[in-house]
């Protein structure tokens, strides 16, 4: 999958493509049905597929502190793209330029003179320009006038609600993995590198990977038993997301994850956590000790639950 990161870095040949616009937060089972669509249009008109995003995202430009905390980051959004078959990705930067242009510019600098698009596959609550002012009835008339078509997604719909990144959040922050799983088609993941930290899980008698976060919010917070795929070998633990009350700290949210039974160095490793079952909400200890028993507990109950649910395989 080629990614190409604003309007003035694409090539002549990556124009005449089928394209779909959105945020894409998640890739649940909504954005993949509007991707399945994408493919099949593009192999229709044997055109190259194009997913056009933005960074930031709009909401965390209008509202930094407002916006909700996203599902994936955007190495991992472009992973997940890439999986879903798209050729190509359009990162547009969201700015005071692009937030400015009215729908018909971007219509006509975007979509005509920049992809050159063929058709566009467009989800059924997507609005675009300043003042969001552009939508279906928008784009099928500016199909009309520069020849291209233009095809609503249909609502996917899962255990009796639309599919949504918001719903997706929701069920997180409520701690059902079951459904954010149905939500999603895949467990839900947290990827990062692994750092060195300050070693205080070895003082707790529980030694974690600490892993790089990079993001302003998280969507969940807490402890969880989660699951990490090492050297192809599923790896059963339990983690600690959050701002750490119990330590002294820099404020920002750290996920640190204890693999129960594992021995050997993730330093500089790059891994992938699934979430599966919340324990218990982040909690302030009045102590070290009393950090190190709820650690222990936690363990503890950890281990109950993966010897009743033994992970014999790699989650999809």
């Amino acid at each position: 999958m080629q990614l190409v990161r604003g309007l003035h870095n694409l090539q002549p040949q990556a124009r005449g493509c089928v394209v779909t616009i959105g945020n894409f937060d998640g890739v649940h089972r909504g954005h993949q049905a509007i991707l399945a669509r994408l493919r099949e249009r593009a192999a229709e008109l044997a055109v190259p597929s194009c997913v056009v995003i933005f960074e930031p995202q709009p909401r965390e430009f209008f509202g930094p502190d407002t916006a909700p905390a996203r599902l994936t980051r955007l190495r991992d959004k472009l992973a997940l793209l890439a999986a879903e078959g798209v050729d190509m990705v359009l990162c547009l930067a969201f700015n005071r330029r692009l937030r400015e242009l009215s729908a018909a510019e971007f219509v006509q600098r975007v979509l005509v003179e920049g992809l050159g698009v063929k058709d566009l596959e467009i989800g059924d609550d997507f609005r675009f320009g300043c003042d969001r002012a552009g939508d279906f009835e928008f784009l099928k008339a500016a199909g009309q006038r520069y020849g291209f078509s233009v095809d609503a997604s249909t609502t996917v719909e899962v255990l009796g609600g639309r599919v949504s990144s918001t719903r997706v959040r929701q069920a997180l922050a409520d701690g059902d993995f079951e459904l954010a799983e149905a939500l999603l088609g895949r467990p839900f993941r947290i990827a990062g590198r692994v750092l060195h930290g300050q070693k205080l899980g070895r003082q707790l008698n529980a030694p974690t990977a600490n892993i790089q976060l990079k993001r302003r919010k998280v969507p969940l917070t807490g402890v969880y038993l989660v699951s990490c795929e090492i050297d192809g070998v599923i790896q059963p633990g339990v983690a600690n997301i959050g701002v750490r009350p119990s330590v002294a700290g820099d404020g920002s949210a750290h996920l640190e994850v204890h693999l129960l039974d594992f021995a050997g160095d993730l330093y500089g490793r790059r891994l992938s956590v699934a979430f599966h079952h919340k324990l218990r909400d982040e909690q302030r200890f009045a102590s070290l000790e009393a950090l190190k028993a709820a650690i222990a507990a936690d363990i503890a109950a950890a281990r109950e639950y993966w010897q009743s649910h033994p992970l014999m395989k790699s989650p999809k």
